[in-house]
């Protein structure tokens, strides 16, 4: 068995926050989501002794690249830490754990931390699609459309329309329950939104189509943020909680992992499946690996799940990916009410991309910070009633890095 991963702490920005409109840049972004993971961990900056960095394209956003540099910037005592930046698009945040993970699993470092981060609301819709869009393989795909990945994961509602049938209420419901669940969320970038009766439906003036059957509130946001978490070797944790006073079994921790990857255009992942019973089983294969090494038999055997929804088809996905329902029944556990914070596998219960809001590179990092809260019982108004632990999926452009953690307290 690995090293066990222990979260000390973490913090996440507000969402809601445009930052440049408050004439602020992202070095700031990252010194506040720093110094609050910090803080909340209770250790000393010093302690810190290795940094990693999750962020896309923020060399595009923000003409602005090494980022590993902030750290040292936001505090002297971290002038020569050794920092590394994780690219994987709107996975990234998720390769920085792992890489912070093994690190500590090696014997390197006993204190890692992971900051998440991307600065988006700067520039104009088209020009932000433009610069999404490089996660595609440019001058292969979606070339015809002005925003190549509605336009993507349109072609992924097509897939699964051929193969077993999906309908546009399903897909609409579950970004009815993530709006719900965001206003509860005091961080959520849309928690003070307020929708028209019959918003969330097909009326193309209260939610337009974007591209085919994507509408816009099937849409995760075009977000500011970041979030940071503290990782500790089972040595320094238990030093840690001698100090603090707390158990070690109440600790959040990272038990298990996956992380697959897969051709980067889509028709190709399409084809490669076309026999099988999953789209993706790759994406499959991740969650399942995640589980395995947390030792847990089903998906079941979990408390709920933090999915990436950048679509309302891409959480659609991950339902029957990860088991909970058998391959094209995705919709029968939204029917059921499965899938609600109340229903008996809550998913996204903070509120997902699309209600709580998806600044790219911090998304990773960000589930992984959620589901330690929700194990420690400190999600506050979007608590699930006695969480334990929790699964991740992360999925970097049309799945083509894939990536699942479980957290959990306890045994």
């Amino acid at each position: 068995m690995p090293a066990p991963i222990y979260i000390l702490g973490g913090s996440q920005t507000d969402f809601a926050r445009n930052w440049a409109r408050e004439q602020l840049e992202i070095y700031d972004l990252f010194a506040e989501a720093l110094q609050a993971a910090i803080s909340d961990a209770g250790i000393e900056p010093a302690q810190i002794e290795v940094g990693h960095v999750g962020n896309f394209v923020g060399d595009l956003f923000t003409r602005q690249g090494l980022l590993g540099g902030f750290f040292g910037q936001v505090y002297p005592e971290l002038g020569n830490l050794p920092t590394a930046r994780h690219e994987a698009a709107c996975a990234s945040g998720s390769m920085a754990i792992l890489a912070a993970m093994r690190d500590i699993e090696a014997g390197h470092y006993d204190v890692a931390c992971v900051l998440g981060l991307e600065l988006m609301r700067n520039v104009d819709g088209k020009t932000g699609a433009e610069y999404l869009g490089a996660a595609a393989w440019q001058g292969h795909e979606a070339t015809t459309c002005d925003f190549p990945w509605p336009f993507l994961f349109d072609r992924l509602t097509q897939e699964y329309d051929a193969r077993y049938g999906i309908a546009d209420d399903h897909l609409t419901r579950i970004a009815e329950i993530n709006f719900a669940n965001a206003r509860l969320n005091p961080r959520a970038q849309t928690r003070n939104w307020e929708f028209a009766e019959g918003s969330f439906g097909n009326d193309p003036l209260l939610n337009p189509s974007i591209e085919g059957r994507v509408r816009k509130l099937d849409c995760g946001q075009i977000t500011d943020g970041a979030a940071c978490v503290v990782l500790a070797s089972e040595r320094f944790a238990k030093a840690h909680c001698q100090k603090t006073g707390e158990r070690l079994a109440d600790l959040a921790r990272i038990k298990g992992w996956g992380h697959r990857s897969a051709p980067i255009l889509l028709e190709t992942k399409l084809a490669a499946s076309k026999n099988q019973s999953l789209i993706f089983p790759h994406a499959a294969q991740t969650l399942t690996d995640a589980r395995t090494r947390a030792g847990m038999g089903s998906i079941t055997d979990l408390d709920g799940l933090e999915t990436h929804d950048c679509f309302t088809v891409t959480e659609y996905m991950a339902i029957d990916h990860s088991g909970l329902t058998a391959p094209g029944e995705s919709w029968k556990a939204i029917a059921e009410g499965r899938i609600t914070r109340d229903g008996d596998f809550p998913i996204n219960a903070s509120g997902g991309l699309i209600g709580l809001g998806h600044p790219v590179g911090a998304t990773g990092v960000r589930m992984v910070l959620d589901c330690a809260r929700q194990v420690t019982g400190r999600a506050g108004d979007y608590q699930i009633p006695k969480a334990e632990n929790l699964i991740t999926f992360n999925v970097g452009g049309s799945t083509t890095t894939c990536a699942s953690f479980v957290v959990g307290v306890g045994s």
